[in-house]
């Protein structure tokens, strides 16, 4: 479980084919902390940690998780957001983020506003009943809010702190990213369509 609040930017060193398996390597000063076995959320992807050295950790890609995200295009050098699993007990500052990506979207416009950005972004819309006015969206890894909700299409503003400390800095018109809808719409269409 994850709050969508990156605390650090990793940079992929290695990428590594194994049959229809990815193994990443990353360099983070999250290395010196994090074990083996525990999850850490790689741009909104929650990935096991199977190796690590003082420098950097590796973990392991399924094809499931290629087929839903957008590591599969990954090379040496990129830049990820990462985020620990949330401790029982911290406080919630974003939303209730499991890691498990829903789709990809688009980036489609990036709009600076005196520090601030305006970001927007199209998404499959087959999601459309999952994202709402005003509610929480997950954009690789970081919990915003999302507004100007259209049918494939929505818009989302990024404050400076939030700019400058994680990999929006780096996005360009274009770029794909990994979408995870608010898990309390999932439950709550759920629910609507057994009833239904």
């Amino acid at each position: 479980m994850f709050t969508g609040i990156i605390k650090n930017i990793g940079v992929l060193h290695a990428v590594e084919h194994e049959g229809t398996n990815l193994h990443l390597t990353v360099r983070s000063e999250l290395a010196k902390i994090v074990n083996i076995d525990q999850s850490v959320a790689h741009d909104g992807v929650c990935l096991t940690v199977v190796n690590k050295t003082d420098t950097d950790y590796t973990v392991t890609v399924v094809q499931e998780t290629l087929n839903k995200t957008t590591i599969g295009s990954w090379q040496a050098g990129r830049k990820i957001n990462l985020e620990l699993a949330m401790m029982l007990g911290e406080r919630l500052d974003g939303h209730i983020v499991q890691g498990h990506v829903d789709g990809t979207g688009i980036c489609t416009a990036i709009e600076a506003q005196e520090g601030s950005h305006l970001l927007s972004f199209s998404f499959p819309p087959q999601f459309a009943a999952l994202i709402i006015e005003k509610g929480s969206i997950c954009i690789n890894g970081v919990s915003l809010t999302a507004f100007n909700v259209g049918a494939d299409n929505f818009q989302v503003a990024v404050i400076p702190y939030t700019f400058n400390h994680t990999g929006f800095q780096y996005m360009q018109v274009g770029d794909a990213v990994n979408l995870e809808f608010d898990i309390l719409g999932k439950y709550f269409l759920r629910k609507q369509s057994l009833e239904g």
